[in-house]
């Protein structure tokens, strides 16, 4: 169970003067050392990112060859001060992968070393600007995006899990948390099943995925339709990218308080867990890889895709 660490998360972000040297403390308080913070000023405002590395017992930073997975907590901002006071719906990433990593730190002070490395990272922003959108409004980054995900994707991550609030849509309609399908080099590949399989098992229910379309998986500053930005680390990398979306049966805006579910974020958190466990022993897949070589072979690159493409 992670109720302990994603209720510690979410008190820890609830705050209009949370930054990320108080989340760094945390962490280190907890034993961990490879914790960066870099503080970044926007034209709208400024936000502190944040980075942790859980070392695994054969990962690559002690000298192993076993896998990274990378846990990224995507937001336009925790907190929408002054216009709004408290904990926004948006902040659900940042407050599931703090929560995580939390969790993974608890585990190893009791003993549970994962095999593979863990990063996680997310920003905290607790007075972000809020972005007109419909059906519901959006929380806006406040800085520029592509600095951000710049940060977000280190590559030591071997897969990648986007963590964010996916509240804002008519297209999921499901209480708690989907999945995405796989998205590698531009592809929306098929969704995986040993995920699927790990989803069920922790939730006790069938999985929920949700629906992706080209546009998602590209580049946001485009000027095209996206469900939001939960799919933008995969315009900055080959590994392959799967979303977990923070979901509710009906439209919330991302700047909206008092909606965050801290149940729903627990089972995503423990989903994370679950992940890492078995993608650092390598018993889970992503991705079909002899499959991915044949569409390769068949259609060629689609990583135009990861690019802002033609003006």
């Amino acid at each position: 169970m992670a109720l302990k660490q994603v209720m510690e998360a979410y008190e820890l972000l609830d705050s209009s003067r949370v930054n990320g040297d108080a989340v760094a403390q945390v962490f280190r308080e907890r034993g961990l050392t490879e914790v960066t913070v870099e503080h970044l000023k926007g034209e709208k405002e400024s936000t502190d990112f944040i980075k942790v590395l859980i070392p695994g017992s054969s990962g690559k930073r002690s000298g192993g060859k076993a896998p990274t997975l990378g846990v990224i907590g995507r937001v336009g901002g925790i907190g929408a001060r002054p216009s709004k006071v408290g904990l926004v719906s948006d902040a659900d990433g940042a407050v599931t992968t703090v929560g995580t990593m939390l969790k993974l730190a608890d585990m190893q002070l009791q003993g549970d070393i994962l095999k593979g490395d863990v990063i996680g990272a997310t920003h905290i922003c607790p007075h972000a600007p809020i972005k007109p959108h419909h059906p519901v409004d959006f929380m806006d980054s406040p800085v520029d995006m592509n600095r951000l995900l710049q940060l977000e994707v280190d590559p030591a991550m071997d897969a990648i899990l986007s963590v964010d609030t996916t509240k804002g849509n008519r297209v999921i309609n499901h209480k708690g948390f989907a999945i995405s399908p796989t998205v590698k080099e531009g592809y929306i590949l098929k969704t995986s099943e040993d995920l699927l399989d790990i989803m069920q098992i922790v939730c006790g229910r069938m999985p929920a995925v949700f629906p992706l379309t080209t546009t998602d998986i590209t580049p946001y500053d485009n000027g095209l339709y996206h469900i939001n930005s939960i799919m933008q680390p995969s315009v900055l990398t080959d590994a392959p990218v799967v979303g977990i979306a923070i979901t509710t049966e009906t439209p919330v805006p991302g700047c909206a308080t008092g909606v965050s579910h801290v149940i729903d974020m627990e089972v995503a958190v423990r989903f994370i867990i679950e992940v890492a466990k078995a993608f650092g022993e390598e018993r889970v897949n992503f991705y079909d890889r002899d499959e991915f070589r044949r569409v390769l072979q068949r259609y060629g690159s689609m990583k135009h895709l990861q690019t802002l493409g033609k003006s």
